[in-house]
């Protein structure tokens, strides 16, 4: 999937802006100028190795105004047990070509597997440039998504997911619920403190650049910490 200027090529048509409410217009202006450097220090090796897989960052609009859909992790997985995160998962034959569209299906296909989720009230509106998971080596294409038509959401096998939410931007933007997260390791990241869970790592880096670049982000206290333990 590569950019040129403003045009993302593939994504197998199935990215429209078209319909999008006012106050996504910041996100999806953001997805198309922001550069890979400018999400994470944490770039797809170079020499295309990798384990292809998608998030979905699926915005609605909720009781509170404008909400993400996150989901956390069960407490019994080997890895990022607890944790909440996007839906999403790796690349699946049934997905496709990664060079055509394969991706976004990836995405929606795993979004309704984790939560229940219908796509077809999905509308996918941009495409965040790929980063790298250094722990699983996994490289993640950040698919956005507005939630047209919400559809009921769960957790559906309680094996792999403990359970499934929204957060209000408004609570992401709250100085009050922000905060560093500290590591045994020494890694240091953004962390957001809402709806009873820690949301950190991978997922939290992701909504603090977004609501970074969107003109979103309020400023808040960098010296607050969270540690985490080992097992996180």
């Amino acid at each position: 999937m590569t950019r040129t200027g403003e045009e993302i090529h593939g994504t197998g048509g199935l990215i429209s802006g078209t319909g999008l409410p006012d106050w996504l217009a910041p996100v999806e202006r953001a997805a198309r100028t922001v550069a890979p450097e400018q999400l994470s220090r944490f770039l797809p090796p170079e020499d295309g190795g990798g384990r292809q897989s998608a998030v979905l960052i699926l915005f609605g609009e909720g009781e509170r105004g404008p909400e993400l859909l996150l989901m956390e992790r069960a407490g019994t997985l080997r890895s990022h047990a607890g944790q909440p995160s996007f839906p999403g998962g790796a690349l699946d034959p049934e997905d496709g070509d990664p060079a055509d569209g394969g991706l976004l299906r990836a995405a929606l296909r795993e979004a309704r597997e984790e939560t229940g989720l219908d796509p077809s009230g999905v509308q996918l509106f941009g495409v965040l440039p790929r980063l790298y998971i250094p722990v699983s080596s996994f490289v993640v294409t950040p698919v956005l998504g507005w939630w047209r038509a919400p559809s009921p959401v769960g957790a559906v096998d309680p094996a792999e997911t403990a359970r499934v939410f929204t957060v209000p931007v408004a609570d992401l933007t709250d100085p009050a619920n922000r905060a560093t997260s500290l590591h045994p390791s020494g890694h240091s990241g953004p962390a957001f403190l809402v709806e009873s869970a820690l949301v950190w790592g991978f997922t939290a880096g992701v909504i603090d650049r977004l609501l970074h670049y969107s003109g979103w982000e309020r400023p808040w206290d960098r010296s607050k910490q969270v540690p985490l333990d080992w097992r996180s």
